[in-house]
């Protein structure tokens, strides 16, 4: 296709794309000139091709460095956001004195690492397991951008009679908010409790799923995100993501 004829877009958005940085991260870095398209200097609003090749400076690959990400075992009564209606934000669980004596991360603390962390996939207040807190527009888009593919697990112990169609439908076939759902992977782990594998996390989904085929979830426990496992992480304790870790 002639270059004329190609798609153009902003430069920010296209660096998202290319998981590069988020969108706000790109302009930040546009501003600052630590942006090249085509060996030159790129400027903010600037339209390219998939055809244009972008690159970092030294400088903002130094800032993406600088990111941290971290992995807490939240405990129930903590929102995984803002505080709210009384509950506690989990980032007020990040201390030194709550980290992990098992992180092997090597990274030093810094209060620094405090400022900026969003969570990549909420929990409600009353679930448990796995949150990932994260000061990199990477991650985030990678967990929950629009295109994620990463696999979510949970344990979900409930209440009810669950029927071989009740799973089928779990498994495939529910619909939410008058959307079908995409497939998920749903078994017994034991006799009162399911693990549930999803794609997807629409808001308190495993708990409406589990309504429409009438099971009451009295638990519910997330232990893996991506590639990235709970593990031996304690409840209400947290640790870094280690350099050699990939979700």
């Amino acid at each position: 296709m002639p270059h004329s004829l190609q798609k153009t877009l902003r430069l920010s958005k296209r660096m998202a794309e290319l998981g590069l940085c988020s969108r706000r991260e790109a302009d930040s870095y546009i501003g600052q000139g630590w942006v090249k398209v085509n060996g030159q200097t790129a400027v903010i609003g600037q339209k390219v091709t998939s055809a244009d090749r972008i690159d970092l400076n030294r400088q903002a690959h130094e800032k993406q460095a600088q990111r941290v990400t971290i992995l807490l075992n939240k405990p129930m009564g903590w929102v995984s956001a803002q505080a709210e209606k009384g509950y506690p934000s989990a980032a007020g669980l990040i201390t030194p004195e709550n980290r992990w004596e098992g992180d092997n991360s090597r990274i030093q603390f810094d209060e620094k690492h405090k400022f900026g962390l969003a969570p990549a996939g909420r929990l409600d207040i009353d679930s448990t397991g796995l949150l990932v807190l994260t000061q990199d527009g990477r991650i985030a888009k990678q967990l929950i951008g629009e295109n994620n593919n990463s696999e979510k697990e949970y344990l979900v112990r409930i209440r009810g009679t669950l029927s071989e169609e009740g799973l089928k439908l779990l498994n495939h076939g529910l619909s939410l908010d008058g959307e079908k759902l995409k497939p998920a992977k749903v078994e017994w782990q034991n006799e009162d409790q399911l693990r549930f594998i999803l794609k997807q996390g629409k808001k308190r989904q495993i708990r409406r799923m589990c309504e429409l085929v009438g099971l009451r979830v009295t638990g519910l426990k997330r232990i893996r995100m991506g590639r990235v496992k709970l593990g031996r992480l304690p409840p209400g304790k947290w640790r870094y993501l280690r350099h050699d870790e990939t979700f």
